[in-house]
């Protein structure tokens, strides 16, 4: 009866083709395969980091600034109980005051004031940036982080992002 309808006795045992069955197989595949990248992604996506407020912190007094050239300040402040010590260099220019972070930007590395060269330069990987915290020479992709600076009351203030 199976061969008067045109049916084969095989679909009554296997209600499924094999070409059917290998889809549904490639398929599962596939969709493991993207469950497998779903954490990764979430690992490597960049979420909206929260900004920070910038605190003004003491620095030094304004008689300390320097007339001409180029001085490096170290100073500490205290975030929650921990108290942090950091360092920035204060340039006075033609344009003015400046104040710029001693982190390089190619790798992060902790820059240095060559005086005779009159240049920052990155001890890493040859970084050289000039009085104005432009790139002049190496690897660095971008100039030395320009800091707020603010003077009041005789004290200098820079601003941090803590």
């Amino acid at each position: 009866m199976a061969k008067a309808l045109g049916r084969n006795c095989k679909d009554d045992i296997y209600p499924m083709k094999r070409r059917d069955f290998l889809k549904r197989i490639v398929k599962s595949f596939f969709f493991l395969i993207g469950l497998c990248f779903v954490p990764v992604f979430a690992y490597l996506y960049p979420f909206k980091i929260k900004e920070r407020p910038v605190r003004f912190i003491q620095i030094l007094e304004e008689d300390d600034l320097p007339q001409t050239g180029v001085k490096r300040v170290s100073f500490s402040y205290e975030e929650g109980q921990t108290k942090i010590n950091r360092h920035l260099f204060v340039v006075r220019s033609d344009e003015g005051l400046a104040a710029f972070s001693p982190v390089c930007t190619h790798l992060g590395c902790l820059v240095s004031w060559n005086r005779s060269r009159e240049e920052f330069i990155c001890p890493c990987h040859g970084g050289r940036y000039d009085r104005h915290g432009k790139v002049i020479g190496g690897p660095p992709p971008a100039p030395l982080n320009r800091l707020p600076l603010d003077i009041r009351d005789g004290r200098v203030y820079v601003g941090l992002k803590v």
